[in-house]
This record gives C-alpha cells, structure tokens and sequence, in this order.
C-alpha cells in the first residue's frame, strides 16, 4: 500500500517537471528568434507584381492579366497540405 501511495505522488511530479522544462526551452527558444523583415517577403499591398504565368488548380495557365478584374486584384499564395 506504501508503493502505490507513492507512486500516485511521484506521477504528478514527473509531469510537472516535464511541463516546467518545456516552458523553459520554449522560453529561450523564444528569445532566440530574429526579427521578420516583412518588406523583403515579396510585393507588399499596393506594390505591382511581376508579370506571371502559372498553372491553376485545374491545370490550366493563368497570367495577372488574365485574372485581373474590374476592381483590381488580390493574389494569395497558397501552399498545400499535401506536400
């Protein structure tokens, strides 16, 4: 009866040391990370893109002109779960 008294105590605390530590590498991995320079991602809004040709969905050829509408146009790139 002693041994199981004491592991239903020891349990607890393995996790909790274990949540602590991953706090801790979280922490510092945290304070590691470099700044993103947004402006060097690629054409910000309002920026004119270059002129492009690439396949759709469907397989099918799409340029800027072919896509652009009468109020402008928004490109979202996409990348697939399915890698």
């Amino acid at each position: 009866m002693v041994a199981s008294t004491a592991m239903r105590i020891r349990i607890p605390e393995i996790a909790l040391a274990g949540i602590v530590s991953l706090l801790l590498v979280s922490a510092s991995a945290a304070q590691e990370r470099q700044a993103i320079e947004v402006a060097a991602l690629g054409p910000q809004v309002g920026e004119a893109v270059p002129q492009f040709s690439l396949p759709d969905q469907n397989g099918q050829i799409q340029t800027l002109d072919s896509i652009k509408g009468p109020n402008g146009t928004m490109l979202l790139f996409h990348r697939s779960a399915d890698w």
